[in-house]
């Protein structure tokens, strides 16, 4: 084998090394990026429609006292708008399903909605609800805690996925760093034992070369090196041998 083509392998060898962790890291960091991205996508819908029914709800709650209060055109038109908002919300909820059982938590929020829905559907002005703020308490209010609970279970289900998620995308960040770190040492203790091999199969026949060359012209001493290589360094001996011969 060739002095050149021994280098040629030993720096081709290097970037392959250096190529493969390269690769690995960029897949893991492409990989980590797009999970992020998911996570975003997907928990934050849940967490923000959420937030949409919370705040509708409360509207909900508000229309609702002022029906008890008698204002019959401004309570109807606040629970008419804030039913659609609840809507909106809930409808990105049921379409967002990305977590294990999230459709449970969701199917909840349905139920008791529907159940606290019923209360204020009916006629509250001009009837014996009007101004019954026993009625309110034990009736439309614990209704509406019913559902503002299984909204809030959906959010804190989605930030709990949330923070774990981002915990384990930490965890891989800092795994997807161990293929540098193993190139690096690699690359390292390659380039160490290249360095030995360059300096015991070149220079230092060179080195023996040059010596015996030196000692022949200076001091007539015989050429005698031994080289126990066949490449272009073993010929240049075997040719200045021939020579001086």
């Amino acid at each position: 084998m060739g002095i050149r083509l021994k280098i040629f392998l030993g720096f081709s060898i290097l970037s392959v090394m250096l190529l493969i962790a390269g690769f690995v890291s960029i897949h893991e960091l492409t990989s980590i990026s797009n999970s992020v991205q998911n996570m975003l996508d997907d928990n934050y819908k849940s967490i923000e429609a959420s937030r949409i029914m919370l705040e509708a709800l409360e509207r909900e709650d508000s229309g609702i006292l002022l029906l008890l209060m008698g204002s019959w055109d401004e309570g109807r038109a606040i629970l008419t708008e804030s039913d659609k908002f609840f809507l909106q919300g809930f409808k990105i909820a049921k379409h967002n399903l990305t977590i294990a059982d999230e459709s449970s938590y969701v199917d909840q929020i349905q139920k008791d909605y529907l159940q606290f829905k019923t209360v204020w559907e009916k006629p509250i002005v001009g009837t014996d609800k009007e101004g019954n703020f026993t009625w309110y308490y034990n009736q439309s209010h614990q209704k509406f805690l019913d559902v503002k609970h299984a909204v809030k279970k959906l959010m804190k289900l989605n930030q709990e996925t949330m923070y774990a998620t981002s915990t384990e995308l930490k965890n891989r960040s800092k795994r997807s760093v161990m293929p540098g770190i193993v190139s690096i040492i690699a690359a390292i203790v390659f380039t160490l034992l290249f360095n030995y091999y360059v300096h015991f199969y070149i220079t230092r026949p060179i080195v023996k070369i040059t010596k015996a060359v030196e000692d022949y012209s200076m001091c007539k001493k015989p050429f005698e090196v031994d080289i126990e290589t066949n490449d272009e360094i073993g010929r240049l001996t075997n040719s200045i041998k021939a020579l001086l011969q």
